[in-house]
């Protein structure tokens, strides 16, 4: 039994959820990608840094290591040697430096080398025409060169949180507009659909500026709500024919015919579902059909003119020969006497088609639409019996077949009702 303690919906919270958990879905696949994006751009950055730097801080060291070189070169040893310019040189650089003779003797050193032993290091062998007279270690400290590739990791690291919050505030605004566009058609609809459950018959979606899919949920919607109302009217227009009829002094025999058509369409329904196709000539189930109503047609003064060629469809015999007879009984229906009917049969590439062509009244181009809906009856047909189901069993069994039945027509021209069916 329905929850009596649950509250009622508010109008719009339902959409509003909607919107917001999308949002916050296209905001987590965002950051995902920006997180993502960010992180494989900060690796290969800090590896380029890495790299650019030891490449800076191993031409450094040799470039001391040339310098002793040519301290060494002026004095042809190492005690005379004047070493302050390389010293200086790598105080410049943000770097410690030790110089070593051949021996590995310390024979000059920085301010503070002992104190940076657990700085980067790098060495160099010092040599003059090609002999080897010592070596440099060389240790970088935080400044100079040694800090410059962390401030510029630091930087870059720096543009990519900042661009990477950026692109997560886009990401939100974009989730928030696309969600919104949306939700808000959805929030059209379900506003539409519980003013029809309300009892407003006349609540349309109307065109909605949508993606395509929701579009065209709004347009079937749309026509769902008309096919209910034209049912509806169908009906109604049933239940007044009928409360009509008994008031008549025939209607004991009407009631019979309404229950027998009534028998007809159900037998159709059913027989949509139980065909029992088999190959068979259009043209003969048509001569077939005419011959049946042949009395008809010359007790009406109506012609009926014939003109078949062999067309093979596989079909069930009995309803395909039903569908003509509707056919044919429809077109006698609305055609006056000295008027003529015109069968034709024939293919139609890899189609068979059967064409009934009258010359009767013909039919509004606002009735066209609806001639083949259920117990529906236009204002030419108030005048003919039926109950108005002819042509709904003929279209359902030719759709039973995967064929497709047509009309065009002409008021005071005359009607053509087309039957299309795939070729055996």
């Amino acid at each position: 039994m329905p929850d009596r303690d649950r509250p009622a919906p508010v109008p719009g919270t339902r959409g509003n959820a909607l919107g917001l958990r999308l949002a916050l879905a296209f905001l987590a696949v965002a950051l995902v990608a920006v997180a993502l994006l960010a992180g494989l751009t900060a690796a290969f950055a800090a590896t380029d840094v890495a790299a650019l730097a030891n490449h800076q801080r191993t031409e450094l060291t040799g470039a001391i290591a040339v310098a002793a070189a040519a301290a060494w070169d002026k004095s042809h040893s190492w005690a005379p040697a004047d070493l302050s310019p390389v010293l200086d040189l790598a105080e410049q650089t943000g770097a410690v430096v030790q110089i070593r003779d051949a021996s590995g003797r310390v024979v000059a050193q920085s301010r503070g080398f002992a104190a940076r032993a657990s700085a980067p290091q790098y060495s160099k062998p010092v040599r003059v025409r090609g002999q080897r007279q010592g070596e440099v270690v060389v240790r970088f400290t935080g400044s100079g060169l040694g800090g410059a590739d962390r401030g510029l990791e630091v930087a870059l690291l720096r543009a990519i949180a900042g661009a990477a919050g950026l692109a997560a505030l886009l990401a939100l605004v974009t989730g928030l507009a696309v969600a919104r566009r949306i939700t808000r058609p959805v929030e059209r609809i379900i506003g539409v659909t519980r003013a029809m459950g309300r009892g407003e018959r006349s609540a349309r979606v109307g065109p909605v500026a949508a993606p395509g899919e929701l579009r065209e949920l709004a347009a079937a919607f749309d026509q769902m709500a008309d096919t209910l109302a034209r049912q509806e009217q169908l009906r109604r227009d049933l239940v007044a024919d009928v409360a009509h009829e008994l008031r008549t002094p025939v209607a004991v025999l009407r009631l019979a015919r309404m229950v027998s058509d009534l028998q007809g369409l159900a037998a159709a329904d059913a027989a949509a579902l139980h065909l029992s196709p088999r190959r068979c000539d259009l043209s003969g189930l048509a001569t077939d059909a005419v011959a049946s109503l042949a009395g008809r047609f010359e007790a009406a003064g109506i012609t009926v003119q014939q003109d078949l060629t062999e067309a093979e469809v596989m079909a069930d015999p009995r309803w395909l020969h039903q569908v003509i007879t509707n056919l044919l009984t429809n077109a006698l229906k609305f055609t006056p006497a000295d008027g003529r009917v015109t069968v034709r049969t024939g293919p139609d590439g890899p189609n068979a088609v059967l064409t009934v062509i009258d010359t009767g009244i013909g039919i509004p181009a606002d009735e066209l639409p609806h001639i083949f809906d259920r117990f529906w009856r236009g204002r030419q047909a108030a005048q003919t019996s039926g109950s108005g189901i002819g042509l709904a069993v003929a279209a359902e069994l030719a759709q039973a077949h995967g064929g497709q039945l047509t009309v065009t027509s002409q008021p005071g021209l005359g009607t053509r009702m087309t039957l299309t069916l795939p070729g055996a």
